[in-house]
């Protein structure tokens, strides 16, 4: 087997803001070059793949500005520094649809664009959400609509492209491989 691991010779911060850093690195490769990477440093990241009592994916309706277009995507939040990623699963999952859940199953984790971004997303099963009695404030930039979907508007909705993102995507080939949706 070839060796594949690049060494890391320097880093440049060109970007920082109050969660994203971007560096450009100087690597050895395997074969003992030099090149160059652009890094996008990101904390991390959740996906709650929430089926209601009537087995209908919860879906989120906001505006992505970097594509121009109103996306229907699963709620899903950044983790905060020191933040456990089960509570954040919980408070965004109650901040982006008004809904609560007493326990979450994690299954598993992927990397988003591991050829530029280290972000992982750790993804959590959540069934029969109970909705909040009381209104929670979520974030201030955030301007969402809340969707309950079947498997058929959900696939639909990927086919016509308004459900667009790799999450998303996952979330309804999850449910369908392995839990009967």
């Amino acid at each position: 087997m070839k060796k594949l691991k690049e060494k890391q010779l320097t880093s440049q911060e060109y970007y920082r803001n109050s969660f994203l850093k971007v560096t450009e690195d100087e690597v050895i490769l395997p074969n003992d070059k030099q090149a160059k990477r652009v890094v996008v440093h990101h904390p991390g990241g959740v996906n709650l793949i929430a089926l209601d009592e009537a087995n209908r994916l919860m879906l989120v309706e906001q505006y992505r500005y970097p594509i121009e277009k109103a996306t229907l995507e699963t709620p899903a939040g950044k983790i905060e520094p020191g933040e456990e990623t089960g509570v954040t699963a919980k408070r965004e999952l109650e901040e982006e649809t008004g809904y609560t859940c007493e326990s979450l199953q994690m299954i598993g984790r992927f990397a988003t664009s591991p050829g530029f971004c280290n972000e992982y997303i750790e993804n959590f099963l959540v069934i029969n959400p109970q909705k909040l009695d009381y209104e929670v404030a979520g974030d201030e930039d955030e301007f969402i609509n809340l969707y309950h979907v079947t498997k058929e508007e959900a696939l639909k909705f990927v086919e016509e492209g308004r459900i667009c993102d790799f999450k998303t995507i996952y979330a309804i080939q999850y449910l369908i491989l392995h839990h009967q949706w």
